[in-house]
């Protein structure tokens, strides 16, 4: 059960409007790293845990950036409010609309949505659910949520980059240090889980959980803890990095009977002879540039 306060978690205070602005500030409302992705990953997360902590602290997470989906909505609809009434009282200022709003995305947010903060990212790009990537496995899913939260906190960053508006600068920094403090609970929650590594429940294969391999090789290359030293052994030989499983390498299935008529009489149907040479249409056509031939140009 939701009850809705009427105050902002946050005071929002726009000096004037800029359309242009807010348009940028769409990024973090319907964009992939914004408010209502963040929510609702961390809502229907809530709804499937059954650890009890966890539980709880996804679901005052996920309720506190409803909060902030209405503070970043709140900032949109402040900087398009006065253009959005001239706009829509078909005033002759109406006519400096395009001089007001200098990109198309701008535009298309006056003229589809009346100024209103839409559920779309900066480009226009409709919000979907496919922004939400939890899989159900807590220790999958708190490092994404950490993840999440750095790219929303470097979102945040960029928007206060943009605007000179000191009253907007402040709120934007609230939302962006509130990401920080998610961060930092989401990596907890994670720690207190024992073992948290590898995710899931099943070992990885001692084989290979130590092995790195050096597949990109020339100038460039550099050793760092992250492929070397005691943790790792380094395979570097481009012959071990193939069929390392000890066994050749291949693919095979087991047909029966049917199966393996069929695809013998389709492998015969679709097989490829070396020996033939034919001339194409790309022979025909040829032209300055087109390299080599099929065939004499008499013969063609």
């Amino acid at each position: 059960m939701f009850i809705h306060n009427k105050s902002l978690m946050y005071t929002v205070r726009v000096a004037q409007p800029n359309p242009d602005l807010a348009s940028l500030m769409l990024e973090q409302f319907g964009g992939p790293q914004g408010e209502l992705a963040a929510a609702m990953r961390y809502f229907t997360q809530a709804i499937g845990d059954a650890d009890p902590g966890r539980k709880d602290l996804l679901y005052d997470i996920a309720t506190e950036e409803l909060s902030h989906l209405e503070i970043i909505g709140s900032i949109i609809a402040m900087l398009n409010r006065g253009p959005k009434a001239v706009l829509s009282e078909g005033m002759e200022e109406a006519m400096e609309m395009r001089n007001l709003t200098q990109n198309s995305t701008s535009h298309t947010q006056q003229i589809l949505y009346g100024g209103g903060p839409a559920l779309v990212n900066s480009s226009g790009v409709p919000w979907t659910a496919a922004y939400v990537d939890s899989i159900g496995e807590p220790t999958s899913d708190l490092r994404s949520n950490i993840a999440a939260e750095a790219r929303a906190k470097i979102v945040y960053e960029r928007l206060i980059n943009v605007t000179d508006d000191p009253g907007i600068k402040d709120a934007l920094t609230f939302l962006m240090t509130r990401e920080v403090a998610h961060q930092k609970s989401f990596e907890k929650a994670l720690y207190a889980i024992e073992p948290n590594f590898p995710p899931g429940k099943l070992p990885g294969d001692p084989r290979f959980t130590d092995v790195f391999f050096d597949m990109s090789q020339g100038p460039g290359d550099q050793d760092g803890p992250w492929n070397s030293g005691e943790l790792w052994e380094k395979v570097s030989d481009r012959d071990r990095q193939a069929a390392v499983d000890g066994d050749d390498g291949t693919a095979t299935v087991g047909l029966d009977g049917v199966e393996a008529e069929a695809d013998e009489a389709m492998r015969l149907r679709t097989r490829s002879n070396p020996e033939l040479d034919r001339v194409t249409g790309a022979d025909l056509g040829a032209g300055p540039g087109a390299g080599s031939t099929t065939g004499a140009p008499g013969e063609r």
